[in-house]
């Protein structure tokens, strides 16, 4: 099919397959991702109908890698980095080595050459950023300890991933016709980790200056579309000068970026602005998936599918529950970052890709990989599904408490009574905490995110990390005699089912929330609020008064000058 504008074909087309696709799956109630993903083989080479342009559809989709891995690291901290070094690095080493050699045995059994075999390996060994950060999203984990220790080990598995770019033409030469010497390798691999470590330099000694300084000008300005226009040219110049100086990648580039901007008090807004782009171009990244999937692979080799899936989706997942349970995690903890590790993507078609370049690797082990990456990520919301049931048919109530607890932090009951228990501490949230503590009415906060749990207790607030909807959360709150329940959070419905169980709990406690809309003041005082605010009503409220329009009134008209 011949496009006369095939940039804006590919997005309209991938975006409404995706919209479509998305909720029929979740009609069925199974993940919008497997839409997503049949979308993007409805719109690639290899099914009838509408074919999308397939190379713009990767670069769209690095676009959505770019933002999400800004976004993360607008919520994660180097303290939160350095604080899971110790089990990221050895953890991640050691499931790509395992990966790696499972791949490798696969290879030898179809009778594969051991350069083609290593890089089949590899291929298999790394997870998808986009994968990882949505289901750690969709479960709230991004700022558990669970989600910290994910996160590192898939940024060291990025670091490593570079490192295999830029050394795999030396590696085949030398495994291959032996035309590249052990010190070319050590030489690249040198000035391979001195950018790495000269970026991640520049971005924590310069760049916390300098980016901060540069939203907050762009703040001052009073132009929101200048702010927002600020946030995406330094998440995406950022990460494209990472790649064109430095040698690394896109994610890790953006990641670095927003981290140095985490400590601002910018990085709320930043973090809300991009959202929309986020999530548009993150549903880009799983259709250009679906697009690289050519399903006639299911026919024309099944058992080496079948093989592969089992190597990302239980060999990876293995390796990886051994590693972290050896360091003394929590089982719920291991099982967590197996299921988020059970998949391969972006590092794996790029990685093919090479190899097939360099002559190191076939077709059809290239088929392979996107047949073991479509399958997997498809998998991957079933597998957390199964895990949380296991979870639950396979703990009791006390052995759930104590796993949070080993995974989390030992977080002692609030001493207070006769308090305002707050939920969420952003923007909202952390004004009406400081007009509290202003007029000495105790404040104990709930908040799911580490870092504002911390700086709150180096306040000297007493503050809740998890989330508001848990009961023991709640417990160690002292929801059993607080005064009142003042639900700051974004996200109508979910304060909605905070205040049904808060109600449930406590009869006489007086409940106040926030909203965006009329469906949700609906929504929270049917569940049993007091009373629900919803900003732009408030707004409209406070003019009103100010124009003192009854006193108005009273008076005699002006006669208006002719």
């Amino acid at each position: 099919m011949p496009h006369s504008t095939p940039l804006i074909t590919t997005i309209v087309g991938g975006l409404v397959l995706a919209f479509l696709l998305g909720t029929l799956a979740n009609r069925l109630r199974i993940s919008p991702l497997v839409g997503y993903l049949l979308a993007g083989v409805l719109a690639g080479p290899f099914t009838p109908g509408f074919v999308a342009d397939t190379s713009l559809a990767p670069e769209l989709a690095e676009i959505g890698v770019i933002l999400l891995m800004f976004g993360v690291g607008l919520h994660f901290s180097l303290k939160d980095l350095m604080a899971v070094k110790n089990i990221a690095i050895p953890g991640a080493i050691a499931q790509i080595a395992v990966a790696t050699l499972l791949g490798m045995g696969l290879s030898w059994f179809m009778g594969w050459t051991l350069v083609t075999g290593l890089v089949f390996g590899l291929c298999l060994s790394t997870a998808s950023t986009v994968v990882l950060l949505r289901a750690l999203e969709e479960r709230q984990l991004i700022d558990s300890q669970r989600g910290q220790i994910a996160i590192g080990w898939l940024i060291v598995e990025d670091l490593a991933m570079v490192l295999t770019l830029v050394l795999l033409p030396a590696v085949g030469g030398i495994m291959g016709d032996g035309n590249a010497r052990i010190g070319d390798l050590l030489i690249e691999l040198s000035l391979t980790l001195g950018k790495v470590v000269a970026f991640i330099a520049l971005m924590i000694v310069g760049g916390r200056r300098v980016v901060p300084w540069i939203l907050a000008r762009s703040a001052s300005t009073g132009s929101r579309e200048l702010f927002t226009l600020a946030v995406l040219a330094l998440a995406l110049g950022i990460a494209y000068g990472a790649v064109a100086i430095f040698g690394v990648s896109f994610a890790l580039g953006a990641f670095f970026a927003g981290m140095v901007l985490n400590e601002s008090e910018l990085s709320h807004r930043a973090a809300h602005d991009t959202l929309p782009l986020r999530d548009a171009f993150a549903v880009l990244f799983f259709v250009s998936v679906g697009m690289l999937f050519d399903p006639t692979i299911l026919i024309r080799e099944p058992l080496a599918v079948v093989a592969t899936l089992a190597i990302i989706v239980l060999g990876k997942s293995v390796a990886a529950f051994v590693l972290v349970r050896m360091f003394g995690h929590s089982k719920r903890t291991a099982l967590t970052i197996s299921a988020s590790l059970a998949q391969i993507g972006e590092f794996a078609f790029i990685l093919a890709g090479l190899g097939i370049t360099l002559g190191m690797m076939s077709e059809h082990g290239r088929n392979l990989v996107l047949a073991g990456a479509i399958l997997s990520i498809m998998l991957n919301p079933l597998v957390f599904a199964l895990l949380e049931r296991y979870l639950e048919s396979s703990e009791t109530m006390e052995e759930q408490i104590m796993e949070e607890v080993e995974e989390e932090e030992k977080q002692i009951p609030v001493d207070l009574c006769n308090h305002a228990l707050l939920v969420g501490y952003g923007r909202v949230g952390s004004l009406l905490g400081a007009k509290l503590n202003d007029v000495g009415i105790p404040l104990v906060v709930i908040e799911n995110s580490r870092t504002r749990v911390e700086a709150l207790r180096e306040q000297g607030i007493h503050a809740v990390l998890g989330n508001a909807a848990n009961h023991e959360v709640m417990d160690l709150a002292r929801l059993d005699c607080a005064r009142w329940l003042l639900l700051t959070i974004p996200n109508g419905y979910e304060a909605g089912e905070i205040v049904a169980s808060a109600r449930e709990k406590r009869t006489d406690i007086e409940i106040i929330a926030r909203a965006h809309y009329d469906d949700e003041v609906a929504y929270i005082s049917e569940r049993g609020a007091n009373q629900v605010i919803m900003g732009e009503r408030e707004i409209a409220n406070s003019m009103l008064n100010l124009l003192h329009v009854e006193r108005v009134l009273e008076e005699e008209p002006r006669e208006c000058p002719i």
